[in-house]
């Protein structure tokens, strides 16, 4: 049986006109939001990403909701596999009647659910994802994805390996999956005339219990400079084993895997001083932000609406993060709670800023650029926190 995260003490029952052009609400009671994660699985850490949501969403309802109606957050238990991913989305549709999909985590859970979505003209909002393909809006209109894409994150890790160790050799491990290949895709465009530098290039399969082959292959290539773009089992698998092999390469972790209670502390924090890795939000952990206001609202929501939950992982603060999005576009509605509106909302944010965002980052959508961050920072690891360096980085 599924696992369901409803949110709690709430009753009233949203009454949706279900079609496949653009109902709205029918009652003034609720507004319905559906979402797919892995509570389950080997990708269950980002399971968190959806607690948080629910969290916030209750935090909102107790103040009274959003022009008066709360919001119904309906989360299913997807496992990180495609195909109950197609299941529960199916059931968030048919059954339950949502009013969109908001923040399902995944890749390859996102694509297979994508077409149906769109046929549906059902929204697809903030994919917890930086897939390239959620920035198609001539051909998915009705879907707008949320992370920085993976190929802007790969190339921007390549040209800092080109800055700060110009004759590297070069390790990659990557998914079997189409995330994988967008952040390998992105780091060999920044790599351009020096791809040669990758000496060992693996992948390895989410049902994999280990990837501890991979890990030896790519010690044995020599490589000083390791890019673990994993999800957070893999990426602390291979962190725990590169100590454990004494290999030392510079190593880089992606922004879908930085956390550091979900990745860090389960690879050993004395293993991981030095790694580095893109962010884009503030880091709990880290002291700069200890009498920033913004971070003590965040504790104090934690503490009151996540008591149970780590307050140092950063699938948290995306949870927290890209609710306040979410709520921004449901209060740009003015009480038009039509799938089309939703959609031209989520497609026309201009420049939001918002409290755990990192200083300089904005949420900014255009109906033809629908991916809400376009920048990052580097960090390193300094054996407690995330230590920000650099200045804010994209493309231009």
């Amino acid at each position: 049986m599924s696992t369901r995260s409803r949110l709690a003490g709430f009753l009233a029952v949203a009454t949706l006109m279900a079609s496949s052009t653009s109902p709205s609400i029918a009652a003034d009671t609720a507004i319905r939001i559906g979402n797919t994660a892995p509570y389950s699985g080997p990708a269950s850490a980002y399971g968190t990403i959806a607690r948080a949501e629910a969290a916030y969403f209750q935090m909102l309802n107790d103040q009274g909701g959003i022009n008066g109606r709360k919001i119904d957050f309906e989360s299913l238990d997807d496992a990180y596999s495609p195909s109950k991913t197609v299941e529960q989305t199916r059931k968030l549709v048919e059954q339950d009647e949502v009013l969109a999909v908001f923040s399902a985590v995944g890749t390859a859970p996102n694509i297979s659910v994508q077409k149906y979505l769109n046929i549906k003209r059902v929204p697809q909002l903030f994919v917890s994802s930086g897939a390239t393909r959620w920035n198609d809006p001539k051909q998915f209109p009705w879907t707008v994805g949320f992370n920085p894409t993976y190929e802007l994150e790969g190339r921007l890790y390549a040209k800092y390996i080109l800055k700060t160790k110009p004759d590297a050799k070069i390790a990659v491990i990557t998914p079997n999956e189409d995330a994988g290949k967008d952040y390998l895709r992105g780091f060999k465009d920044g790599l351009g005339e020096h791809v040669g530098q990758i000496v060992a290039e693996t992948t390895y399969l989410t049902t994999d219990p280990t990837i501890d082959s991979q890990m030896v292959t790519m010690r044995e290539s020599g490589a000083d400079v390791f890019f673990a773009e994993a999800t957070p089992k893999f990426a602390a698998q291979a962190l725990r084993k590169a100590a454990s092999m004494g290999w030392k390469p510079l190593t880089i972790l992606p922004t879908v895997s930085n956390s550091v209670s979900a990745v860090l502390e389960p690879a050993g924090l004395e293993n991981v001083i030095g790694v580095v890795t893109g962010l884009y939000l503030k880091d709990p952990t880290d002291p700069r932000w200890a009498d920033d206001p913004a971070q003590q609202e965040f504790a104090a929501w934690m503490k009151k609406y996540q008591p149970n939950a780590s307050p140092g992982d950063l699938f948290n603060v995306q949870g927290y993060t890209v609710a306040q999005v979410m709520t921004a576009v449901l209060k740009n509605c003015n009480g038009d709670y039509s799938r089309d509106n939703i959609i031209r909302q989520a497609t026309n944010l201009k420049a939001l800023e918002l409290p755990m965002l990192l200083p300089g980052i904005k949420v900014q959508t255009e109906p033809d650029n629908v991916t809400p961050i376009r920048q990052i920072q580097m960090a390193r690891f300094d054996g407690k926190s995330w230590a920000l360096f650099g200045d804010v980085l994209s493309d231009k």
